[in-house]
């Protein structure tokens, strides 16, 4: 019965289905299914090939964000019972998140706030046009795992570099990851900047920062 409702719990994170996704929630509470158990099996499954759908083209933006609100409302329901329970729960990563300065590019990196955070990562979204600085200052608060910089445009790729060697200034570069993204970067100037990652899509990000943190 549990595999059925793993499926179902899929299906309705696929299908944005918000309402579904909470009833499904408290059924598998109901049931005596581990919180932890059902958001693994069942909406992270789901959220996992929404992403998949997504990179293919299948699914388009207004759909992504309805999966995503599906997953955060359903999951709501399962942390608060798991932590009710007084279930252990792993340590959430915590990601600071932006576009970088002279760079007002939104949708990609909203796209990668959602999925994560859909995936139960932690996301401090600074926006867009942020500085270096602002990064830095935010990651430190906030006891950061890792900095995500996107950039649209080629002639603000740079300050992602600049990041990274001003990390290496003020000897914070063991304290924080960072990875980098958006159109026009790559994997092989990710590499060359010394960047801790490089995620083509959203899918790859929340894989990527979980090895990163792992």
């Amino acid at each position: 019965m549990s595999n059925e409702l793993f499926e179902k719990a899929a299906d309705a994170i696929c299908d944005a289905d918000v309402e579904r996704a909470e009833e499904l929630a408290q059924i598998a509470l109901d049931e005596g299914i581990a919180p932890l158990e059902m958001i693994e099996k069942g909406y992270t499954a789901g959220i996992n090939e929404v992403g998949r759908l997504f990179d293919r083209g299948e699914l388009f933006l207004p759909q992504l964000m309805g999966c995503a609100e599906a997953m955060k409302s359903a999951t709501a329901i399962l942390k608060e019972a798991a932590a009710e329970q007084g279930s252990e729960s792993e340590e959430s990563i915590k990601v600071v998140l932006g576009t970088v300065q002279g760079d007002v590019h939104d949708i990609g990196k909203g796209i990668v706030a959602s999925i994560l955070e859909a995936n139960g990562i932690e996301v401090h979204d600074l926006g867009t046009d942020v500085a270096v600085e602002d990064f830095i200052e935010t990651a430190k608060e906030v006891d950061a795992d890792i900095i995500g910089t996107s950039a649209l445009l080629t002639t603000t790729m740079g300050v992602s570099e600049e990041l990274l060697k001003t990390l290496d200034e003020e000897d914070l570069r063991g304290e924080f990851k960072v990875m980098v993204g958006g159109g026009p970067v790559t994997k092989r100037w990710a590499d060359k900047i010394g960047a801790d990652g490089y995620a083509e899509n959203a899918n790859e990000a929340v894989s990527k920062i979980k090895e990163l943190v792992d």
